[in-house]
């Protein structure tokens, strides 16, 4: 990780911030899906991708809070092109539904940036029955990403324009269970650990990249999916621990990115003209980093890729 301000090659670092990772770059003509947007990353990112001219919906839970948010974008860049759509990513009906809604629009789809996520819940089962870190932060995402994914072919065939799918995913990915996944423990109580299940769902992001770009390549669309790691950031990812919450928020200020820092990588992957045409890859400080073997494993990939598509498919 470029720490301490130190460039990496793209000339970025982990002090660089959203704003500056895509300065001087119009996206004016480009439209965006931005899941988890009223709050923290995704808000940060709707911001940046709208003053730089992206038509940006924010695909949220909470309406109200969705709203606040455009107000406060547009008081500050009046000619930003912002709407609000509601999206439960826990739940594949309210997936379905966003979908539906969005390719009934006729909208063309550019970017699709899969921000939200939960963080070390305690055990929980989704409104599908699937524990709910696996279920919110790589199922409903899974989910979503095949549902626009011809929406977003269209749009490169119409546009010429390269479309970008982007993952957020978390360094997080390397502690895990010792096997990555546990397909046929996902749903397993007790031995459930919160940390190992969030790494899980972490390299869950990372391996649905990896296979998607795999299998655009094939198709020869020009659609690049990545995966990225935004920094140790004091968001509100860790509310259900309210303890590592408050020594997280005290410690912040000296050793986390800030919120515009933590946005940049993800404004970097699905922004930058650096990235045109690299897929596949995992970021860390808006540059290529290494993952983990696990999340390098293209036979877990596609194993993933089947078990989700499994759980996904109507019954």
């Amino acid at each position: 990780m470029w720490i301490f301000g130190w460039k990496g090659p793209s000339g970025f670092s982990a002090r660089s911030t959203a704003e500056e990772v895509t300065e001087g770059i119009d996206g004016n003509g480009l439209t965006a899906i931005v899941t988890g947007a009223s709050s923290g990353l995704g808000e940060e990112s709707t911001r940046v991708l709208a003053l730089r001219g992206v038509y940006v919906i924010m695909a949220v839970r909470n309406i109200e809070a969705g709203r606040k948010v455009k107000e406060a974008v547009l008081k500050e860049s009046p000619s930003a092109k912002i709407d609000v759509m509601e999206l439960d990513l826990s739940s594949m009906e309210s997936v379905r539904k966003f979908a539906a809604d969005y390719i009934a629009s006729g909208l063309p789809l550019n970017i699709l940036m899969n921000n939200a996520g939960v963080m070390a819940t305690p055990f929980m089962l989704s409104h599908d029955g699937i524990e709910l870190q696996f279920a919110t932060n790589h199922l409903g995402h899974f989910l979503l990403t095949n549902l626009l994914l011809e929406t977003m072919k269209k749009t490169v065939l119409e546009s010429k324009k390269e479309g970008r799918i982007v993952n957020l995913s978390s360094e997080g990915h390397r502690i895990t269970y010792g096997e990555g996944i546990r397909f046929n423990k996902i749903n397993n109580e007790s031995e459930y650990r919160t940390i190992l299940a969030y790494g899980q769902s972490k390299l869950s992001n990372i391996l649905h990249a990896k296979e998607l770009a795999r299998r655009l390549k094939v198709e020869g669309v020009e659609i690049t999916a990545n995966a990225l790691h935004p920094g140790s950031i004091a968001t509100n990812l860790l509310r259900f621990h309210s303890t590592i919450n408050a020594v997280t928020n005290l410690v912040a200020k000296y050793v986390l990115k800030n919120v515009q820092q933590g946005a940049a990588t993800q404004c970097y992957v699905a922004l930058n003209p650096q990235v045109k045409g690299v897929s596949g890859e995992y970021f860390v400080d808006s540059n290529i980093a290494n993952p983990t073997n696990h999340a390098k494993d293209m036979d877990l990939a596609k194993k993933l890729w089947d078990f989700s598509v499994d759980l996904t498919n109507p019954k």
